[in-house]
């Protein structure tokens, strides 16, 4: 007769209410071995829109929107294809921030892998995204643009998007249940953040990490950017905070608004070599 099972292997009582704090200190414990494992101390996180996509991908939608558009003769319908139009000049819109993202991602990769050839060690600096797709996906594959350069995915799962992309380190893919613990590895690690264009969670994420800073929880030097002036001047005013009262004039200090892949790469390369020691 086999015995009664093991607490640790009885499923349903893993996955109750009664074993949720288990469940957070696995998301904690398991992460912070993989990655003392991989030899990862330090990244620069790339958060952005999940819904970014390359420019080839999003002209390609749009030409089929239109063309949909064009050979519809039933009124009914012909709204919903109007708005898929709309829809799809938007995505070609904001497609530039996939190819940029990327291309960042790519040069800040190629950099760390050549300060650790002088070194003979681990390259410095690894890409972290979040590893879904859109602005996530952008900077997981421009790490792998790099022969033998590696990038991390901190994924979370979601009934509506897809797994860990493609491009992640399979060895550094992670799929978190909990927002606050993926949360927690984004910030513990970073020595960086690139906050490019995105909605409601790239938000979250960037006023949380302000709020980390302001209020001294985080005291390690950050470089952090919003990157791309013509979407962020156009959605939030945060002069406006200093304005009202609510936030001081120095909080401004905190982030650098950037336009291009060079001025981006140029702020932080520079700032993370001065930050180091600090």
């Amino acid at each position: 007769m086999s015995g009664p099972e093991k607490s640790y292997k009885n499923l349903n009582f893993l996955n109750s209410s009664d074993a949720r704090a288990i469940r957070i200190l696995c998301e904690y414990e398991e992460p912070k071995q993989r990655f003392a494992a991989e030899g990862v101390t330090d990244t620069i996180v790339m958060f952005g829109s999940a819904r970014t996509l390359p420019e080839d991908v999003a002209n390609e939608k749009l030409a089929e929107a239109k063309a949909a558009l064009v050979g519809c003769t039933e009124e009914s319908v012909r709204a919903d294809l109007q708005e898929a139009v709309a829809s799809a000049e938007s995505s070609v819109r904001s497609s530039r921030f996939y190819g940029e993202t990327r291309e960042l991602a790519r040069r800040l990769t190629e950099w760390s892998m050549e300060r650790s050839n002088v070194s003979g060690g681990p390259a410095d600096y690894l890409v972290c995204t979040g590893g879904g797709p859109g602005i996530m996906e952008a900077g997981n594959r421009g790490a792998s643009d790099v022969p033998g350069g590696r990038s991390v995915g901190l994924g979370i799962s979601l009934p509506f998007e897809e797994k860990v992309n493609r491009f992640v380190t399979p060895s550094l893919g992670f799929e978190f249940h909990y927002f606050f613990t993926r949360k927690y590895w984004f910030m513990y690690l970073a020595k960086a953040m690139v906050v490019c264009p995105g909605g409601f969670g790239t938000l979250d994420e960037f006023m949380e990490l302000l709020t980390l800073i302001q209020t001294q929880k985080i005291t390690k030097a950050m470089p952090i950017i919003l990157f791309g002036s013509s979407y962020w001047n156009s959605i939030i005013n945060i002069e406006a905070m200093v304005e009202w009262g609510t936030i001081s004039r120095k909080d401004l200090d905190l982030f650098k608004v950037i336009d291009t892949v060079d001025e981006a790469f140029d702020y932080l390369t520079s700032s993370l070599i001065a930050n180091e020691g600090v």
